[in-house]
């Protein structure tokens, strides 16, 4: 594979095979409406071969974070737009990360009434909210019958996203949110048809997957998981129920035809990360930046050996607008600052330079 040559994923036709992680920013306000800013700041990046955004809630109850950008209201959906048409007009493409937070909010970010997840267990330690910290909250574990319902946001927020000119949705299956939760033994000990068996626990992603499919179509639709990554309380230590879950979740999404699997994992060359691969038939994008950021040496690594379709990175975008030309350079790059990866303004969001012409 070569990092710079262009590929398709789905309808997609991407000019390289780097593709901007989704990463959280919380520029967006109480609002939830992505501002001037927010689409300067995707726009500087448009070089990349795929943009994904940082999730966006597609609820009150599925809102995760302060500043965290929605597709629930039409102000959202047209500040998303002036997103899309920045992105369009510098040439790149853009896809939005659908997300429902599930136990990783508290009633003080999102408002709603509660915080919900499939069953009623609480992340251990405390969470941040603009009173304070505070102790994570037990949520309220979802009823079978609202199921459908929380499948149904997935599908109007993906079809919010496509009708304000986002060329894609991602579905975020990972990182410990909702659809993760359902995944692993350690967030989900239902005992109806979504808790239990492997074959169980993988059916409300499914579910949601299927039903977004059969909404905007497949050529547009990817997934992020990320197996064993064992944060925000969802913890998946036992490798043969992982290899066993997330093989059959591979099976089970392999008929839909996806645009694209995104796959979070430190090990690019694991049996697990290919024998996913080969299961979903998808192309295939690898992000392996968790405690250390993925470097230009990475991806060319994971380009030589073929181990994916695309690679994702995440700090190297957040630094250098221009990382595209920077790597194909070799170029002295930017180092990104961590203090301001969170928080309002453009200090350490769209005032990164670019490299001088």
């Amino acid at each position: 594979m070569d990092l710079f040559s262009p590929v398709d994923f789905g309808s997609l036709h991407l000019a390289n095979r780097l593709v901007m992680a989704p990463l959280t920013r919380v520029r967006a306000g109480e609002d939830g409406v992505p501002t001037a800013l927010i689409a300067e700041y995707y726009e500087q990046r448009a070089s990349l071969g795929l943009i994904v955004t940082e999730g966006t809630f597609t609820s009150e109850e599925a809102k995760g974070f302060p500043g965290q950008p929605g597709i629930v209201t039409d102000e959202q959906q047209a500040g998303w737009a002036r997103v899309a048409d920045a992105v369009h007009a510098a040439g790149g493409l853009i896809a939005m990360q659908v997300m429902h937070a599930g136990r990783v909010t508290h009633t003080e970010i999102s408002g709603a009434p509660r915080s919900v997840a499939p069953s009623a267990i609480a992340i251990e330690g405390e969470t941040r909210t603009p009173n304070g910290k505070t102790p994570h909250q037990v949520p309220e574990a979802i009823a079978a019958a609202e199921l459908p319902a929380i499948v149904e946001e997935f599908v109007t927020a993906s079809r919010r996203a496509l009708a304000a000119g986002i060329d894609a949705v991602e579905l975020h299956a990972a990182n410990g949110y909702l659809l993760h939760e359902f995944l692993a033994p350690s967030s989900n000990t239902r005992t109806d048809a979504y808790g239990g068996s492997p074959e169980n626990r993988i059916r409300f992603v499914v579910e949601v997957v299927t039903a977004v499919v059969e909404a905007v179509g497949a050529d547009r639709v990817g997934l992020r998981i990320s197996p064993e990554r064992n944060i925000q309380g969802v913890i998946e230590n036992d490798a043969a129920d992982v290899a066993v879950t997330y093989g059959l979740l591979a099976d089970a999404l392999a008929p839909l035809g996806l645009a694209f699997l995104d796959y979070m994992h430190p090990e690019p060359a694991g049996a697990l990360a290919q024998d996913i691969r080969a299961r979903v038939g998808a192309p295939f994008i690898i992000n392996t930046g968790f405690a250390e950021a993925t470097t230009r040496d990475d991806a060319l690594a994971i380009a030589e050996a073929d181990l994916a379709d695309a690679v994702s990175i995440g700090r190297a975008a957040i630094a250098n607008p221009d990382v595209v030309a920077r790597w194909k350079a070799a170029a002295e790059e930017n180092a990104a600052d961590p203090a301001t990866f969170y928080g309002a303004g453009a200090a350490g969001y769209t005032d990164y330079p670019a490299l001088a012409r």
